[in-house]
């Protein structure tokens, strides 16, 4: 069997489809050329194991690589101080083993000292005392050592981790008379520089920073559109599929905004999930626009433990959540600021990214699955608007097509009746918000829906539905007078032409006593407008 698209575990070059790292790890060599201490904090499933895995294969020729997994201690090699020396002793020797190295005579002797501590298992083998043996095995190495340790977060909620990065700190700091590491690589999802934990009962939360002494990593891990190309050359070459390279790896990247997982999912999905299917016949149909937007309603459908492991955080993490339902539905205009802990906790985790000084969701599948998410409460289906919906949405779907034109009538004639008469003031920002839940029981299982980014404000949402391989642009806005009006006009004939479209279609959200409600064309240019005024 030929190479794979792989989303569980680390990629291996001979078994799966991999984007080139090359770029990547001669950027991390610099760094650890140049004896940097450094952590690989990104979001769950970015690719991190991947590239220690990688990065060791790299390095192998010029250093002595140790790569540790924390996750493979548990709990109870953390218990206390002796016992996680000898744990780490024990895997590192172990480990150590694996370079295949011809040692010295003053090496081997060094090795042998340690061995008789992890198997004499003396009492009192404290981490001062296993940093000194490891220090003496370096000093007499015919290489340089670098150790990478991968899932530290897993250790990362006890004394005795704290501890330890505490004698990396001093190890670093005394380099220049003491023997250690060269570098030191540790890879997790939060930022152990600022790790923040309870370390005694009668203490106050506190920020501890035993790795203050961390160089920046400001390595990219997203894949660029080339990344993407790269790897799809490969599987053309492989799988003599016919396909448009161009536009599929920019319809990737503009659902996935690199994210590597998602990247590998949608291109599993494509090789695997959907050829044989009900709508697509066959791979070389599955990889095709209409493809593409199959493979993300499926993805967009299906639980997987990344959906699970974010939906978890917002649970966890309140301010997070409420934060996030901000930014989705009311347009407003959130600026970076990485010092608040929402903000904080929403990149570590993968959520949003910056863009421009403020904050956007990380990218469109995240996305549309937090409106999916919210848009699917108790509360939320509680709504008239929703009810409404639900007894009108057999009526939107003709031969397989959707009448955007109709949701858009039946949509003000709704919201003119149940929020005519409203005086709450915020029925203005949660407009969207209204027409998002009218529209989600409609394309449900069908069709998908996402926001442009470019557009996103508190004046203007452009909503992009795709149903059936067929896109609409949607265009909601808040009316600010008529010469802000024609100019929106205007901008969405612009983005009609970016899509391949000849109809739009505005949501006015007009708040004017004497406007008059209803839905209308017009044409500008050779394209059809279709307006409804709420």
């Amino acid at each position: 069997m030929g190479k794979v698209f792989n989303v569980t575990a680390d990629c291996k070059p001979g078994e799966h489809y991999m984007v080139n790292l090359d770029g990547r790890l001669s950027e991390v060599k610099e760094l650890v050329d140049a004896g940097k201490y450094f952590t690989i904090n990104r979001a769950r499933q970015y690719g991190k194991t991947t590239m220690l895995r990688a990065l060791r294969r790299y390095l192998q020729d010029e250093y002595y690589v140790v790569l540790m997994d924390f996750q493979t201690f548990g709990n109870a090699k953390f218990k206390d101080e002796h016992t996680f020396s000898i744990s780490f002793a024990a895997s590192f020797l172990r480990l150590l083993g694996r370079n295949n190295l011809v040692m010295p005579e003053k090496m081997e002797q060094a090795v042998l000292t340690l061995k008789r501590f992890v198997a004499e298992k003396p009492e009192g083998f404290e981490q001062k005392e296993l940093f000194e043996n490891l220090g003496e095995i370096c000093a007499a190495s015919d290489k340089q050592i670098v150790l990478m340790i991968d899932e530290v977060d897993s250790a990362a909620n006890n004394q005795v981790f704290l501890d330890f990065l505490s004698q990396l700190r001093a190890c670093y700091i005394d380099r220049d008379i003491q023997p250690t590491f060269r570098s030191v690589i540790l890879a997790s999802v939060y930022d152990i520089k600022n790790l923040k934990r309870k370390l005694r009962p009668e203490d106050d939360h506190k920020v501890n920073s035993p790795w203050n002494i961390a160089a920046e990593f400001n390595v990219e891990m997203s894949f660029s559109i080339e990344d993407i190309l790269g790897m799809l050359k490969e599987y053309v070459a492989d799988r003599h599929i016919d396909m448009n390279l161009n536009e599929i790896v920019g319809l990737i990247h503009d659902y996935t905004s690199g994210y590597p997982f998602l990247v590998s999912k949608l291109c599993k999905m494509m090789d695997e999930g959907i050829p044989g299917s009900e709508k697509i016949c066959s791979r070389r149909e599955a990889w095709t626009r209409e493809g593409v937007q199959e493979a993300v309603r499926i993805i967009l459908s299906e639980k997987n433990t990344l959906f699970e492991s974010m939906i978890g955080k917002l649970n966890d993490y309140p301010e997070l959540n409420e934060m996030l339902k901000a930014l989705l539905f009311t347009g407003k205009s959130i600026a970076y600021n990485a010092d608040d802990p929402a903000v904080d906790m929403a990149e570590v985790f993968g959520f949003i990214r910056s863009q421009q000084g403020v904050i956007v969701i990380a990218n469109r599948i995240f996305e549309t699955r937090l409106y999916n998410l919210y848009l699917s409460t108790a509360k939320m289906q509680g709504e008239k608007i929703y009810k409404a919906s639900l007894q009108d949405k057999n009526q939107f779907v003709i031969d397989g097509h959707l009448n955007m034109r109709r949701i858009l009538e039946r949509f003000v004639i709704h919201f003119n009746e149940l929020y005519h008469d409203s005086t709450e003031p915020f029925i203005e920002e949660v407009g969207r918000k209204y027409f998002l839940l009218y529209l989600r029981p409609i394309i449900n299982g069908t069709g998908n829906y996402y926001i442009e980014s470019r557009t996103r404000n508190l004046r203007r949402t452009d909503v992009i539905v795709d149903y059936n391989g067929e896109q609409h642009v949607v265009e909601m806005k808040i009316w600010r007078g008529n010469e802000y009006h024609t100019r929106g006009e205007e901008q969405l004939v612009g983005y009609l032409d970016d899509y391949h479209t000849k109809k739009g279609y505005l949501i006015s959200f007009n708040f004017n006593k004497k406007k008059k409600s209803g839905v209308h064309e017009l044409v500008v240019g050779d394209k059809v407008l279709v307006e409804a005024v709420v």
